[in-house]
């Protein structure tokens, strides 16, 4: 066999080329895995959810089986139990938890050295909603844990949870609009002149004030031809009185340009400057509860002398 030159994805699979793509990594692990189903970050990438580039090197395949068999402990898998306590889909003909499932355990992950946080739940949490419709399916997947580790960040995080959000870019922004103070927006609804005339489906729109934000991502608002269909879309707009404001990456990724583009939309929006909460804005990794328990702990341990 090993004259063969042929590859071993997992202990018992030999094949005769490389397997490049992750669905077809997993499809070969689940030739020897007997009930058992991918989760946490795997399943999330077999879904397409959006993952923080922090996790980029996180190549471990996670796969979940019942409590009674007991976790998988292969190389280069990651096992966890818990299989009965979670709906399974299929995704590319292998076993994976369903979105929502998926959604709170991509919570149980947050912990000192993890890359994961408070923002990149709701961005994902966004992307699941997005997908099924509704964020109830999210609270009923939560709701049927008993004590799922990282709880006081889903809890958090599922209260900023929206349908409509369609790009992590977007969901940012609105964090950081909403979390100054700013009005909650309407997310992708259609736009309609006289006459019932399409104008066209904006990110983010405030109704009242006739105003539109449009969050133009790097990878397809940037070319020459992409600018010059979004100028024409911003006329029409502007022709029938909304106001546009188009929203760079760069506008969100610095304390400097959040607080720039708050006030920008504070006077769109003529929302009284002083009431907003500039302190608030900024991305959020932990959740409240847990930086005021890390509080109550660092005070205690000081009133022991430790």
């Amino acid at each position: 066999m090993r004259t063969l030159h042929l590859y071993a994805p997992a202990r018992g699979v030999w094949t005769a080329e490389d397997l490049d793509s992750l669905d077809r990594r997993c499809a070969a692990i689940s030739l020897v895995l007997k009930r058992q189903a991918f989760s946490h970050v795997t399943a999330a990438r077999l879904h397409g959810l959006p993952l923080p580039r922090s996790l980029d090197d996180e190549v471990a395949i996670h796969v979940l089986r019942d409590a009674r068999d007991g976790a998988v402990r292969r190389r280069g898998l990651v096992g966890h139990r818990g299989l009965f306590e979670r709906d399974v889909t299929d995704v590319s003909g292998v076993p994976v938890t369903s979105l929502p499932d998926t959604w709170v355990d991509m919570g149980e992950l947050i912990r000192p050295g993890f890359a994961l946080g408070l923002d990149d739940l709701v961005i994902m949490g966004d992307a699941v909603a997005n997908t099924l419709g509704s964020v109830e399916p999210l609270h009923a997947a939560l709701s049927r844990r008993v004590a799922p580790r990282g709880k006081l960040t889903l809890l958090e995080a599922l209260p900023l949870v929206r349908v409509g959000s369609e790009s992590p870019g977007e969901t940012r922004t609105r964090l950081v609009l909403t979390r100054s103070g700013l009005p909650e927006p309407e997310l992708n609804k259609p736009v309609f002149g006289p006459g019932r005339l399409w104008l066209g489906r904006p990110d983010m729109r405030w109704k009242k004030h006739r105003a539109l934000l449009e969050y133009q991502g790097r990878e397809f608002h940037d070319g020459d031809e992409q600018r010059a269909k979004d100028d024409v879309r911003f006329a029409r707009f502007s022709a029938h009185d909304w106001t546009v404001v188009p929203v760079w990456d760069e506008d969100v990724n610095t304390d400097q340009a959040r607080v720039g583009l708050v006030k920008q939309m504070a006077g769109v929006l003529v929302h009284p400057l002083e009431s907003l909460d500039l302190a608030a804005i900024h991305p959020r990794f932990f959740s409240m509860r847990m930086l005021e328990l890390a509080e109550i702990r660092r005070r205690r341990l000081k009133a022991q002398g430790r």
